[in-house]
């Protein structure tokens, strides 16, 4: 995710300038042929306006929606992270008996476990998202394949060797992990750890995180309807491919500069149509590790933070430093 202030108006254009530049391409060959041939393919501006009012009002509508895909994975980690606090906040308080603390410090390292598996499970390529524009250096096409290898380091530090053997072949490595701890803390309510109340505390939580692995994983594979998003393209294409020849209706009695300057204002029209069209495409997906994600990466080591923290464990890893201005 990008945290600067805003986008520079050259990084913009990086970023989109393909529209551009096939639209001043394509403008120049309509106002070239035009002038040379004397051939005027023009097209009167009032019905291509009107086009162009609703192409916009399409555009909004989907980014709207895709904004609101962006924002309820962004809700879903808040919640994420204020559960996680109190699931912390609980076993330090819960939990007591015989070496309660090595125990808590398992509790506590199981549910680090479950957020690393849990965000890498979401940065797992989909056919809909935009792998090729993955992060340089941070998340690679290639994110599927090294997957399993990756996981097994990161989980190292938080579990026992057996435990993660256990998940080897498991569809589901977060769900797994949810449920062992489900598991633990039923053995630990019959070792007498802690009474039925808060035993069934620590089972709303638990009930809230796979709510909210739910809500993520929905935003993840379900992906912004199909047919609204190719809608969009398309009804942007055949605007722009209006747009030389409803100008050059305009320019067509004028002589000199403003008649060669048109196809430029064809082509930032074009432009700007596209450039909404592509922050809806790159808004839709909020887990596939480019630009504009939701930075679970860096959310999810805040939260390790905190709750290594609550236990005074050493050896804390530092937040996660922006790169080029980006959150990951």
């Amino acid at each position: 995710m990008y945290i600067k202030r805003k986008y520079g108006f050259w990084m913009t254009f990086n970023w989109s300038k393909e529209p551009f530049i096939l639209g001043l391409i394509y403008s120049l060959a309509i106002f070239g042929g035009s002038y040379i041939l004397d051939f005027h393919i023009y097209i009167p501006w009032q019905p291509i306006s009107i086009i162009g009012i609703a192409v916009a009002f399409y555009l909004g509508f989907k980014n709207n929606s895709a904004y609101d895909r962006t924002w309820e994975a962004r809700k879903i980690w808040g919640g994420i992270v204020n559960n996680s606090r109190s699931f912390g906040a609980a076993a330090l308080a819960f939990v007591s008996g015989a070496d309660s603390d090595q125990v808590i410090k398992e509790l506590i390292y199981r549910h680090v476990a479950w957020l690393t598996a849990l965000r890498h499970q979401l940065r797992l390529s989909r056919p809909w998202e935009h792998a090729e524009n993955r992060l340089n250096g941070k998340y690679a096409p290639t994110v599927c394949e090294d997957y399993t290898e990756k996981l097994d380091l990161e989980l190292k530090p938080f579990l026992t060797e057996k435990e993660i053997l256990a998940l080897d072949g498991k569809t589901n490595t977060a769900t797994q992990i949810m449920k062992n701890q489900a598991i633990r803390l039923q053995a630990l309510r019959d070792k007498g750890y802690f009474e039925d109340f808060r035993h069934m505390e620590f089972h709303q939580l638990i009930v809230s995180f796979y709510a909210d692995q739910g809500k993520a994983e929905r935003i993840k594979n379900f992906p912004f309807p199909r047919q609204y998003a190719s809608t969009a393209v398309w009804l942007t294409i055949v605007f722009c491919g209006f747009v030389p020849m409803g100008l050059l209706d305009i320019a067509k009695s004028a002589n000199g500069w403003v008649y060669w300057v048109s196809p430029v204002i064809s082509a930032l029209i074009i432009w700007v149509f596209f450039l909404m069209e592509k922050i809806g495409d790159y808004s839709e997906n909020p887990f596939e590790g480019t630009y504009n994600d939701v930075p679970i990466t860096s959310i999810a080591k805040g939260i390790e933070i905190d709750l290594r923290e609550m236990i005074d464990d050493t050896n804390i890893p530092s937040p996660v430093q922006d790169e080029n201005g980006f959150l990951l």
